[in-house]
């Protein structure tokens, strides 16, 4: 399996991606995104900001459909109070359904995730894709 294949396939699925902005822009202004959006902090805080969403649209969910009874939400902040916490939690979320709520969070705060390398046992054709 081609990785980057599978992930140029989904973009193009997605379409064009709309516009953040209905108003024309000068080139002062794409000099100010390019340097504020290229920036790696810009990468940092929108990923944290995906994994923001995935916790609260599972949390949302999990609650909504009784997995988690409302009074044991206020025993979260421990596991989604930092940047690392929210990182590893989303992924399990989205690995997990809203049925494996209370199983997923009675297990506390999930290990911390690590960076894969590639090593010499890896298919010559896999591209890591960072985020």
């Amino acid at each position: 399996m081609r990785l980057d294949k599978l992930v140029d396939q989904i973009d193009t699925a997605f379409g064009d991606t709309p516009p953040f902005t209905s108003d024309g822009l000068g080139s002062d202004d794409r000099e100010v995104l390019i340097r504020v959006f290229g920036d790696q902090g810009y990468q940092v805080y929108l990923q944290d900001q995906v994994n923001r969403q995935i916790i609260r649209d599972y949390l949302t969910n999990a609650v909504m459909l009784g997995f988690i009874p409302q009074p044991e939400m206020a025993d979260l902040q421990e596991l989604i109070g930092s940047h690392e916490a929210r990182a590893s939690l989303s992924l399990h979320m989205l690995m997990s359904s809203v049925e494996q709520a209370a199983e997923l969070l009675s297990s506390g705060a999930p290990a911390r995730l690590k960076l894969l390398e590639p090593d010499s046992s890896s298919p010559p054709h896999m591209h890591l894709i960072r985020s």
